[in-house]
């Protein structure tokens, strides 16, 4: 076949890369008017669905507030202010409980307007931009409210100028109204929170005008132009103050059949007020929402800017494919090489494989395990020399004979059970521990592991074995240590748990002991006062005697009256031996063990009765708080006055050769902790000995003034009660007994607090 001429080649490359452009410019083309179909829909289902987000957070929060100025024209204290008008009072305390909804609600301004619309009360009556004494009966909202209807409305404020939504519902006295509450919102951080780079958000209100947006520029401007009576309208209400009321600057508007807007709008971006040079274009999809039952209408602007960044890269993404597919024609013309070295490759390959082969097979027969290879009906094909080994079988004697020959009667049912299962009920790998048999057919125990080796559509089974003898040696072995242990183990537990026992009966003679002590340590404490309480109840007993011996002689002379004074004088005297008396009885009993919330007063008022016999036969001076009626703790009343009685008493005896006999008690408040503090004048505790001091008989009084378990006892009581007894020297002079017990609030029938 003859060659064609060389301008023969060139006229068909030509022809062949015109077609090959045209194709491409067909192809990209029709990508492209594709993709914008897409993105267009897409943009328009995805600013739906941000329309319909923000409308409802618009709707949320305007629902927040519709219902309070209906709450609030019931209120007693408003329809006061309404009724009375003159009356300064009513109106002040009007305007303060405005301020107090208002600050609750977190509203802009809460006030009321009498029928003329003038605001006589207002949240904001202690600033400058006050509304009180403003008149805004011009404003829609205060004429739908004064004809009984609830208002809404929007508008910039015209003493505050700020944006704000408001909210108006009329004020009743019988049937009649005589004023409007309102309710204003300010939506400014309505607009903070609506933030997308892609999508600009605006709300019109039904004239069309602009008053939240996302956009500076296009705050109080229109959709569309608006009449020169609109804009009379607007302006006589007051309602957007001195804004012109500007149209966008819209150049297009092109519906789409699917929804939605595409606009184009000259770009009024401004810097310090000055436009920029030239003009700048933008297109939009708009959707828009009316908001029910508001007036409110929210519209979306979605930049159409990444719909045509998608159209680029779609025409760009088609243009690759195109080149690529191109390439690959070449690519194909290079694949009969590629068979070639394959094919060289492959005998490489069956030479490595068969070099490979030889290497395993060397590494099989030296392993430390015995391997074996089934066919797929269970038959043995060959072992390594460690199996021969182990079994005593040469591989040629044994060949082809079932591997269940070598394993013992018991473990053949699972082997076989293995081997013949189908593939889809057959696990991946059997492992289990059988019996081997020898060909002198002893047994031995063995490690078994079959799995399966496919050649393709050949099955084939490898058996590992290990000799396992050794292991079972050791594991008997430790067995039997394990046995020996756990008997151990048992007698120790018997052991210890008969310790335990006797421990606990101990501990509880303890207890019992230690409370008779604490009873012992009381009633001597009692012996203690029983001298006082002597001479205190003989005088009593004297004049009880007299004032009876005169009684009767006055009753016999006819004098009652004086006789009934005698006797009254006798019932008082009574009373005050009970008193006497009652501190013996409260201090002797034995307590409830259970912590309670406990008054520091009533502490005080037992301790000191306690305490009364000894200290009027010195000039000991006891000091105490103030406000001890106001601090609880958790412990339990009579003991804690038995450690206070014993603290102030040890306190007394060791200021007995000091010049000046002082105790101080002071309540020191510490997180959920209330401390008691007692201090004396006294020499103090030797500091060797500050450890010792809680230890029993440990004591520094002379002989025949105690056995040195008073603070033993007084240490144990406290920690009964959840609390600490710590002891220190003062840096002064004297040592300090501290108490620290939780605090406790005060009973519901008590007033008080707690402290701490």
């Amino acid at each position: 076949m003859p060659l064609p001429k060389a301008s023969s080649w060139r006229r068909y490359r030509l022809i062949f890369f015109i077609v090959l452009a045209l194709a491409f410019l067909l192809v990209v083309g029709q990508t492209t008017l594709i993709s914008r179909s897409q993105g267009y829909d897409q943009l328009q289902q995805r600013s739906g669905a941000d329309l319909n987000r923000y409308l409802l957070s618009l709707q949320q929060k305007l629902d927040r507030y519709k219902d309070l100025p209906a709450l609030l024209s019931s209120h007693s204290i408003l329809i006061n202010a309404l009724q009375k008008p003159e009356d300064e009072f009513l109106k002040g305390q009007a305007s303060v409980y405005l301020e107090h909804v208002n600050n609750s609600i977190n509203a802009a301004d809460v006030y009321i307007m009498n029928r003329e619309g003038t605001a006589i009360a207002a949240s904001n009556w202690a600033e400058a931009r006050s509304f009180v004494g403003k008149n805004y009966g011009f404003r829609p909202y205060f004429k739908d409210a004064i004809q009984g209807k609830s208002g809404r409305y929007f508008a910039l404020g015209t003493v505050s100028k700020r944006r704000g939504y408001y909210f108006s519902y009329p004020v009743y006295e019988r049937s009649q109204i005589i004023g409007v509450v309102v309710v204003k919102i300010d939506l400014n951080e309505i607009e903070s929170d609506w933030t997308d780079p892609d999508l600009d958000i605006l709300v019109t209100d039904e004239d069309g005008v602009i008053f939240i947006s996302t956009r500076e520029d296009w705050k109080f401007r229109t959709l569309q132009p608006l009449s020169q009576g609109d804009i009379q309208r607007i302006a006589e209400s007051l309602r957007y103050g001195d804004h012109q009321l500007t149209a966008l600057d819209i150049i297009s508007q092109r519906p789409r059949e699917k929804g939605g807007t595409l606009i184009t709008l000259v770009d009024g971006t401004r810097i310090n007020n000055k436009a920029l040079d030239g003009i700048k274009t933008r297109e939009f999809l708009q959707q828009s929402r009316e908001l029910e039952d508001s007036g409110l209408t929210v519209v979306v602007l979605a930049s159409t800017q990444p719909v045509k960044l998608r159209m680029f890269y779609s025409a760009l993404t088609t243009g690759f494919i195109f080149v690529a597919m191109v390439l690959l024609v070449l690519f194909l013309s290079t694949r009969q090489r590629i068979t070639r070295e394959r094919a060289r490759f492959k005998l490489l390959e069956t030479q490595a494989l068969e070099e490979n082969e030889k290497r395993v097979r060397a590494i099989i027969d030296n392993t430390q395990a015995g391997l074996i290879t089934l066919d797929a009906q269970g038959r043995i094909e060959s072992m390594n020399i460690m199996a021969e080994k182990l079994f005593g079988y040469s591989e040629e004697s044994i060949r082809f004979q079932y591997f269940s020959k070598l394993l013992s009667q018991a473990d053949r049912a699972l082997c076989w059970q293995h081997l013949t299962a189908s593939d889809q009920d057959r696990l991946d790998e059997l492992f289990t521990e059988a019996s081997g048999l020898r060909c002198d057919g002893s047994a031995f125990p063995i490690e078994l592991i079959i799995g399966h080796m496919d050649y393709g559509s050949i099955k084939r089974f490898i058996v590992t074995i290990h000799d396992i003898t050794q292991r079972k040696l050791y594991e008997e072995e430790l067995q039997h240590a394990r046995d020996l242990l756990e008997h151990r183990v048992v007698e120790r537990t018997a052991d210890l748990t008969d310790a335990n026992l006797r421990l606990t009966e101990e501990v509880e003679n303890h207890k019992h002991t230690q409370n008779e002590l604490i009873q012992t340590a009381k009633l001597a404490v009692l012996g203690q006062m029983s001298a006082g309480i002597n001479h205190e109840l003989n005088q009593p007993l004297t004049a009880i005697r007299t004032y009876a011996d005169n009684a009767r002689a006055f009753i016999d002379r006819g004098k009652v009256e004086t006789a009934e004074k005698n006797l009254n004088e006798i019932s008082l005297l009574t009373e005050r031996m009970a008193k006497i008396i009652h501190p013996l009885k409260e201090f002797s009993r034995k307590t409830s063990g259970r912590p309670e919330p406990v008054c520091l007063k009533t502490v005080h008022d037992g301790a000191m009765s306690v305490m009364y016999g000894r200290l009027s036969k010195t000039d000991a001076e006891i000091n105490w708080p103030q406000g001890l009626d106001q601090v609880y703790v958790m412990g339990d009343t009579v003991r804690l006055e038995q450690v206070l009685v014993n603290l102030i008493s040890n306190a007394l005896q060791a200021m007995e050769n000091e010049p000046r006999q002082q105790v101080d008690i002071c309540v020191v408040a510490q997180s959920d902790w209330i401390g008691l503090q007692v201090r004396d004048y006294g020499p103090g505790v030797p500091e060797q000995d500050l450890n010792r001091v809680f230890e029993p008989f440990y004591t520094t009084k002379k002989a025949g003034q105690g056995l040195g378990l008073g603070l033993s006892i007084s240490h144990r009581i406290i920690e009964s009660m959840g609390g600490r007894l710590s002891v220190s020297n003062h840096a002064e002079v004297g040592a300090v007994f501290e108490i620290s017990l939780p605090s406790a609030q005060a009973p519901d029938n008590v007033s008080g607090k707690t402290i701490g």
